[in-house]
């Protein structure tokens, strides 16, 4: 499955045409998902590659994101993504509450490919592994913070509610994925 991000229009980025996601499911218990940035990738700001493991703050600087929830519950989980292979997952009671460390995931395998022009990170995920995600299907809000060379940010997502950037709220969660199907 593929889909395009959009970027938020108050968040202009002269740098990037695009970016999709493609989203695969070899197995329940694995999901892949690829962000694929297409533009001048010499002209961003992308951290260096570092041991992987879990930090905090890394949508402070270019990182891709994935916030899941079960059905339409109200917790739901962010996972944070570095080109720099860390990464950090979180898991929330409901909108922007009750915030703590998702102890339940351990690592996040992460790898990159970068080029000239386009610029690939791709990052799995166990959705089954993540406590309290009740219902039939996952719902997904992906999105990315790219931080440009001269240190402007732009937010992308799969949609955007009215206001300011906010990858939190309800109505961000736009993908759904059945819990029992591989994609």
């Amino acid at each position: 499955m593929r889909a395009p991000l959009i970027r938020h229009v108050d968040t202009p980025c002269a740098a990037v045409t695009r970016i999709d996601i493609e989203i695969d499911r070899p197995s329940l218990s694995a999901l892949s998902l690829r962000f694929i940035v297409t533009g001048a990738i010499g002209s961003l700001k992308i951290p260096g590659e570092a041991a992987p493991s879990r930090k905090d703050e890394l949508w402070r600087r270019t990182c891709f994101e994935a916030f899941v929830r079960g059905g339409n519950a109200e917790a739901y989980y962010e996972f944070n993504f570095s080109p720099s292979t860390e990464w950090a997952a979180y898991r929330f009671d409901r909108y922007r509450e009750g915030m703590a460390n998702a102890d339940s995931v351990d690592q996040v395998p992460i790898e990159n490919v970068a080029g000239a022009a386009r610029y690939e990170l791709t990052a799995r995920i166990d959705p089954l592994a993540l406590d309290g995600l009740d219902g039939e299907r996952f719902q997904f809000g992906l999105s990315a913070v790219i931080e440009a060379a001269d240190g402007g940010k732009s937010y992308w997502a799969l949609a955007h509610p009215p206001g300011k950037p906010d990858f939190h709220r309800q109505d961000c969660f736009t993908l759904e994925i059945a819990r029992n199907t591989r994609t």
